[in-house]
């Protein structure tokens, strides 16, 4: 596997290291003792994945809440999506920025999202997977979001919404999450370059 350290410090892009031969390819798309060298979180405890019909589904921006914060990787096994994580921890100094990658099957590529990240994407085409890996297990009562379009994240989805939960779409903006860690904090305007 290929390591890329994102701009979001501790955010990594996972490109495969493919073996062919006459058959096709093989290639590993985990691997504790490779996660442990990188420094990243090499427990796993739950795997799910997230069909979605049609292109423009939108789902997030979700993150759990302490002491159920979750590490995830993120990997498209059909079709595509972009890929966004936003940035929580107070303490960094790109606290409230987001990254937006694509993820296709084509391209086989996963996005390390580290603890206190929210995460999101929205399907770029019909009839598309998305695998997850968490270090954490689910913990509904610490589920939390930050409104999809909230004007403060300013994120830059790629098509209009076609389809997304009452639930995704009721979620508060920054300023409103129940998180006094979050709640507190009156960041400056984002500036993005």
């Amino acid at each position: 596997m290929k390591f890329t350290e994102t701009w979001l410090a501790g955010a990594f892009l996972i490109d495969i290291d493919p073996r062919q031969d006459e058959r096709g390819f093989f290639a590993r798309t985990f691997c504790r003792r490779e996660f442990e060298e990188q420094g990243l979180e090499p427990n796993l405890v739950q795997c799910s994945i997230s069909f979605n019909d049609r292109k423009g589904t939108l789902r997030g921006i979700h993150f759990q809440r302490s002491p159920f914060q979750e590490t995830k990787i993120v990997r498209c096994t059909a079709g595509a999506i972009l890929d966004v994580i936003v940035d929580l921890r107070a303490d960094s100094p790109t606290f409230l920025k987001y990254l937006a990658v694509e993820l296709t099957a084509e391209n086989r590529r996963a996005l390390y999202v580290p603890k206190d990240f929210a995460h999101g994407f929205q399907t770029l085409v019909d009839a598309t997977e998305v695998s997850y890996q968490m270090s954490e297990f689910y913990a509904p009562e610490s589920a939390a979001g930050i409104r999809w379009n909230d004007p403060f994240l300013a994120i830059e989805w790629p098509a209009p919404v076609s389809v997304m939960s009452s639930q995704d779409a009721a979620y508060p903006d920054f300023q409103g999450v129940e998180d006094p860690r979050l709640r507190a904090l009156r960041p400056a305007p984002m500036v993005q370059s």
